[in-house]
């Protein structure tokens, strides 16, 4: 497990290259693709459905990455997109459309459907988290607004 996450780690550091990000930032964001991993590998092993497990490991990134954001005053999708890379379902993609080159419907539906549901768990949870943040900041500012 520990190669795996700094395998992870260093995937989305050399990531970060890709896409730009300042390397005062690409640190944090490897530490969020390293945390997501984690927690994949942890609630995969816990609750055997990579559906579920990409939920939490979405929503740990997504915790992170608003944390992260604020400390070092940038924007969330920073660290979120990095981030997120370990759980995107690309080896799922990829077999979709393998079996459906190869007219076997049944894995390519199979695939696909794993998918749709691994990305809806990853958009669900930030949504959520993303809810949970902009709520707490409504409320700090009417209360600051107040008092």
């Amino acid at each position: 497990m520990i190669n795996q996450v700094v395998s992870s780690i260093l995937a989305v550091y050399f990531f970060t290259m890709l896409l730009e990000i300042p390397k005062r930032y690409a640190i944090y964001a490897s530490l969020v693709g390293g945390v997501n991993w984690w927690v994949y590998l942890v609630a995969l092993e816990g609750l055997e459905s990579s559906m579920m497990a990409a939920f939490f490991a979405s929503l740990a990134v997504a915790i992170l990455s608003q944390i992260f954001a604020r400390v070092q005053k940038t924007p969330v999708t920073v660290f979120l997109v990095a981030g997120i890379l370990p759980t995107v379902p690309g080896a799922a993609i990829y077999r979709c459309v393998y079996y459906f080159i190869h007219n076997d419907s049944a894995q390519c539906t199979y695939y696909l459907l794993q998918t749709i549901q691994i990305a809806g768990a990853i958009a669900m949870a930030i949504f959520i988290t993303d809810s949970l943040f902009r709520m707490l900041q409504h409320y700090q500012n009417r209360k600051a607004s107040i008092g």
